[in-house]
């Protein structure tokens, strides 16, 4: 088959997940025709309660041609290769993946195969197939592994804290720590073989490529489940009187979270201005944080309905106890970025409008 003539085009995996979905409503909006890749496998991982399908069929029912949704497995070179032939792609955005440490440990065959060889099998149909496009990855904080843990670390009534002493007290997280000598969880060490993959092949190739190392990413298309998606779930939780467990670190661990639609802002300034082989920390950052009984006291206060809360003593496996990611690389490099949500605008956001 010819490739279809089209002046803008992008690729979307995990088109109907939450980042792939406001990544697809984004660009369409700025004129972009979308390929999605998605076979909801999420349902396959938490369950059917954590099903895109729902995504899919509004995402289609809303922009008819516009979105054009393949159901197949980033992991088949064949269906893969046969996309990029027909296509010509101005950017990829890469989000789909087993997005979870504790699942992770379950199959870690499944887990690497889909965030480590998926990915390379996209990286390859690109620099064969659309090589002048811009190749964006949603890598994850994980791949730092458990090295956050040995910062110095007090802690407060509701919360842990930075020393104000350390460097990273004011900011965040930035990209100098090492991804070396931690415990990543089978996930991190997943994603950190894909996340290097994506910056050899900006590097080594001398293609665009951009990778995104995420905190808490999160809005009201995040079909949260108890494995994935801390806030949502929480939030979910509350709304339905449904139990949530607290696993560890007191209740006191502290996330950033970004809201799905800035972070997809980020995307577009990329593609307007790529990059070979970048990393980028990318979270809430010192504008957007919460510890989990901060959390769960604004879920309460919201929606006026009491949370009904068991908590467990052991944490999960390489854990962060307080994670803020550093965002200052991202604003040197794309100084018009700037964030839209805090994280009252986020709560306000997913008790409005999330999928419960």
């Amino acid at each position: 088959m010819t490739k279809s003539i089209n002046t803008k085009k992008i690729l979307v995996t995990g088109s109907c997940g939450l980042i792939g979905a406001e990544t697809t409503n984004f660009f369409i909006k700025k004129g972009f025709d979308v390929v999605g890749i998605d076979n909801d496998m999420r349902k396959y991982f938490f369950g059917k309660e954590a099903s895109t399908k729902w995504q899919g069929d509004l995402l289609k029912e809303k922009y008819g041609d516009k979105f054009k949704l393949y159901n197949c497995d980033i992991r088949n070179n064949e269906d893969i290769e046969e996309i990029f032939k027909n296509h010509d792609f101005n950017l990829i955005v890469h989000t789909a993946a087993q997005p979870s440490h504790d699942w992770a440990a379950k199959e870690p065959i499944t887990d690497f195969t889909v965030n480590a060889n998926g990915t390379l099998v996209l990286l390859e149909n690109f620099r064969k197939y659309s090589p002048k496009a811009t190749f964006i990855f949603t890598s994850t904080n994980k791949v730092y592994g458990d090295n956050p843990n040995s910062l110095p670390l007090i802690e407060l009534d509701q919360r842990w804290e930075i020393d104000k002493s350390h460097p990273f007290y004011k900011h965040g997280i930035n990209e100098s720590m090492s991804i070396d000598n931690t415990k990543h969880s089978m996930f991190g060490a997943s994603k950190v073989a894909a996340d290097i993959m994506v910056q050899e092949y900006g590097k080594y190739f001398d293609l665009n490529t951009t990778i995104f190392r995420g905190g808490c990413l999160t809005g009201s298309g995040h079909s949260g489940t108890k494995l994935h998606g801390f806030l949502a779930y929480l939030i979910k939780c509350v709304a339905t009187e449904t139990k949530y467990t607290i696993f560890g670190y007191k209740g006191k661990q502290v996330r950033d979270n970004i809201h799905s639609s800035d972070l997809v802002n980020a995307f577009y300034h990329v593609y307007l201005n790529p990059r070979k082989g970048e990393v980028y920390n990318m979270g809430g950052g010192r504008h957007s944080n919460i510890s989990m009984l901060e959390a769960i006291e604004k879920a309460e206060k919201i929606l006026s309905k009491k949370a009904i809360i068991e908590y467990s003593d052991n944490n999960r496996i390489g854990d962060h106890i307080w994670y803020i990611s550093d965002v200052s690389k991202f604003k040197n490099h794309y100084p018009n970025w700037k964030f839209k949500y805090n994280i009252d605008a986020i709560f306000a956001d997913i008790c409005k409008n999330g999928h419960f």
